[in-house]
């Protein structure tokens, strides 16, 4: 990928593992031809070849014909004085395949509206991106390395569907 633009990481090496212990079937999944290992992880370099992790692939949003990653829309959120926590993921949306959902957590003793916190992303990022809408929790559930639980967030929204992308 040209510099700034977004891809998936794929790694080839001596120390990159064979594959799945006893599942062919992952690893044929995780594999391109030639050994390169898909990451999970999309990224991007800048002018000078660094590299930076910019999300997790699955856990991209394609709303239309537009990739939406989670980290970019709670960026924007986090910025907001009302919100202590966030985590975007994609619900589904009948026109557009997925839409863009915010779970939020307000900080104690504050209050926000959905629209007020719409609004204020709005200023950060594109249109594409915005939350179409916003549900408020008290918590947002976590493994025991605090890493949000992304697919017990969906789950609700999903079911009854046979894949995560409508």
């Amino acid at each position: 990928m040209p510099a700034g633009q977004v891809g998936e990481i794929v790694i080839q090496g001596p120390c990159v593992m064979k594959g799945y212990w006893k599942n062919p079937v992952a690893t044929h999944e995780a594999f391109f031809a030639g050994g390169w290992l898909r990451t999970g992880d999309a990224g991007y370099f800048d002018k000078e070849g660094f590299l930076y992790i910019y999300d997790r692939v699955k856990d991209m949003i394609v709303t239309g014909a537009e990739n939406v990653y989670p980290a970019e829309v709670e960026n924007a959120l986090f910025g907001h004085p009302a919100i202590a926590d966030a985590a975007v993921i994609g619900v589904p949306d009948p026109r557009w395949g997925e839409a863009v959902k915010a779970i939020v957590v307000l900080k104690q003793g504050v209050e926000a509206t959905a629209e007020e916190i719409i609004a204020y992303a709005r200023e950060r990022i594109a249109g594409f991106k915005l939350p179409k809408s916003i549900d408020f929790v008290v918590a947002l559930p976590r493994n025991p390395t605090g890493k949000v639980l992304r697919r017990e967030l969906r789950a609700p929204y999903w079911q009854g569907y046979d894949r995560q992308v409508s």
